[in-house]
């Protein structure tokens, strides 16, 4: 069962005087969860950071001067229905605009859950055109929208169409399905995506609340069916800003055979700003993170340039320039620097025969 706007009173999930506040959120932005989210709420945590990122609330109604109603410039790189062809080796290919869930937070908030936002006929038959007429594209990204909301049958045919195009090498579908409505992902949907092409999973998850038992059998019959499984999250406030719940999440992924791929800085989607924590503290929550967790455990902290510029890696660097500009210091995950000789500089020290020797790296005062 899917609860909307009217129905969070009746589920405990919200009180009866916010009703009408929840109602002109809706009226912008579509608002929808699954009996299994709201199984997770704590309806007793005013901050319970389930609740922050699927019950609505006024603030979204509130705009920043910098945000956008299209954040990260699909728009501009979209030349038919369905595709945003930013990168020459892939494309995102987005066949379908609903969710079992809207995320608070969403960077697509303003298309997703839309009447008719299903790719059909003509539309569908323009995209896998474009997709076969340009050669370069060797990955597709199937996204939405959730995808994993299409039947089983929809998903063969996108499956086959995308399989049988020769310069096609990888197809990755995006999800929220596994983390908020696990038992969709029926043993007809994951046979759905056999193919001799590559096929990964990549799923959306941000709190380690959400890694429930019902998820990681998900997650288990896809890694049964031999498709590899990666994650994404994204930082927020209030939810996961946090260093040792972002560890445990990733700590719980990990352990369920699932790669933690990218950390996502939020978006300026319209609303959102009670989100979107600086980027300095989510360098400083990553830099935590490398210093306490396994290498398995590192997503990479990338930010989405607004304007449709892609994503680049916005962790901070270990490692800069020495102000004699002939090496470099490196900062370990106490924080302590050390000296790190650049290839080809020596320094001469007297030794046996007067051979010169590399210096060993030393802390920097």
């Amino acid at each position: 069962m899917t609860l909307h706007a009217d129905d969070l009173v009746e589920a405990g999930l919200i009180d009866r005087g916010r009703l009408d506040e929840i109602r002109r959120v809706a009226q912008s932005f579509a608002v929808a969860l699954t009996d299994h989210v709201a199984g997770l709420i704590d309806r007793d945590d005013p901050q319970d950071p389930i609740a922050a990122q699927f019950v609505p609330r006024a603030a979204e109604l509130d705009s920043a001067p910098e945000e956008r109603a299209d954040p990260i410039g699909d728009d501009a790189w979209s030349p038919v229905a369905g595709i945003v062809h930013r990168h020459r080796d892939r494309v995102l290919f987005k066949p379908t605009l609903l969710c079992p869930v809207y995320c608070r937070f969403c960077f697509r908030r303003e298309m997703v859950g839309q009447k008719g936002a299903v790719l059909r006929g003509a539309a569908l038959d323009r995209a896998f055109a474009y997709i076969r007429e340009n050669r370069d594209i060797w990955e597709v990204i199937v996204t939405g929208g959730d995808p994993f909301l299409l039947s089983p049958r929809r998903v063969r045919e996108i499956v086959s169409a995308l399989g049988a195009i020769p310069h096609v090498a990888v197809i990755r579908f995006h999800t929220r399905v596994p983390a908020v409505d696990p038992g969709r992902l029926s043993a007809a949907l994951v046979a759905a995506l056999a193919t001799e092409k590559a096929v990964y999973v990549v799923v959306h998850a941000n709190h380690p609340r959400e890694l429930t038992p019902a998820m990681r059998q998900a997650v288990l019959r896809l890694l049964r069916a031999g498709i590899p499984v990666l994650s994404q999250s994204v930082l927020l406030r209030g939810v996961n800003d946090d260093p040792a719940v972002l560890e445990a999440l990733f700590r719980g992924l990990v352990a369920m055979r699932v790669k933690p791929y990218y950390l996502h800085h939020a978006d300026l989607a319209r609303g959102t700003a009670h989100f979107r924590t600086s980027v300095e503290t989510g360098q400083r929550l990553v830099r935590d993170l490398r210093a306490g967790a396994s290498g398995l455990c590192q997503p990479t902290y990338v930010l989405d340039i607004p304007g449709g510029f892609g994503k680049v890696p916005i962790a901070a660097s270990a490692i800069a320039q020495s102000a004699e500009g002939d090496g470099w210091v490196v900062e370990d995950g106490a924080g302590r620097r050390h000296a790190y000789l650049a290839p080809g500089v020596e320094i001469a020290r007297e030794g046996a025969g007067g051979a010169v020797a590399r210096a060993p790296s030393e802390p920097v005062a």
